[in-house]
């Protein structure tokens, strides 16, 4: 069954987890994700990921792929900073859900991160892409690996899911007699790919997914955290949209928006491709 119009209006790569989002007009789709998203990471001196669910300062960095796989690190007030490829043999202790070493970035990168972020931070890079395997709880099967993501290799969302949840989050806001709030920006959600045409949340009977010429499998839905509730660019907080969720879209502990994928073959994906529901 082919949903007629809808189509990839966004894709964007998060080359250092948490940071500023890339948009790019076409990416690479490997077994861990797209090629330059979610391959680096910045920790504590504990080995504990930090993200900006705790670490706003994060949203501020932006973090470009080089060429040689390398990094260029930017923020407002700091010097840029290239970061070379690490040595994946110079590892350090993690403690990411199924991944327990991670190569070191350099004490550069952790200088200027423990600068930039205001706290002790180091950078770590995925030297194996086969290393980290998608957990079985968020519907991993054997031989599915991901990148340095929370829990599956690709996050999809649709805009009319989130324009209908918009129309909820205001509902809410009348029946508490507050000031209604402008649309969610869909950058919110940190996706990878956005897709417009389908149905509200008509992801959610997805099984399997063919954009462009890629084939996915919907390993299910994605529950949502208070990262979602912090404006990436102003970093304003609030109780929306996990209020609202919660209110329509909760089960098993989360609320739910979004689709993560695992790719079942690999190629090029595109703005403007067309994407098609398979059996």
């Amino acid at each position: 069954m082919r949903p007629l119009g809808v189509r990839v209006v966004g894709i964007n790569l998060y080359p250092v987890k948490s940071t500023r989002a890339r948009p790019v007009d076409r990416a690479q789709v490997e077994r861990w994700g797209l090629a330059g998203d979610r391959r680096w990471a910045v920790i504590a001196p504990d080995g504990e990921p930090i993200t900006a669910r705790r670490c706003q300062a994060l949203f501020m960095v932006t973090a470009t792929t080089a060429p040689d796989g390398g990094l260029l690190l930017t923020a407002p007030g700091a010097p840029d900073l290239v970061v070379p490829l690490p040595e994946p043999a110079h590892t350090v202790s993690v403690r990411f859900w199924n991944l327990e070493r991670a190569a070191v970035g350099g004490d550069a990168a952790d200088e200027w991160l423990t600068a930039t972020l205001g706290r002790p931070a180091r950078l770590v890079w995925l030297a194996d892409t086969a290393a980290r395997a998608v957990p079985a709880e968020a519907g991993g099967e054997p031989g599915d690996v991901f990148n340095l993501g929370d829990t599956a290799p690709i996050h999809l969302v649709t805009l009319k899911s989130l324009r209908r949840l918009d129309d909820w989050i205001a509902e809410t806001a009348v029946e508490r007699g507050e000031e209604l709030p402008e649309p969610l920006d869909v950058g919110r959600f940190r996706a990878n790919v956005v897709l417009d045409g389908a149905l509200a949340f008509a992801e959610d009977d997805w099984k399997r997914l063919r954009i462009g010429a890629v084939d996915f499998r919907v390993a299910g839905p994605c529950g949502r955290c208070v990262m979602t509730t912090i404006d990436p660019e102003t970093r304003a907080g609030g109780k929306e949209p996990i209020r609202t969720l919660a209110r329509h879209r909760r089960s098993g502990g989360w609320a739910w928006f979004g689709m993560q994928l695992v790719p079942e073959t690999l190629g090029e994906i595109a703005l403007g491709d067309p994407a098609e529901v398979l059996p």
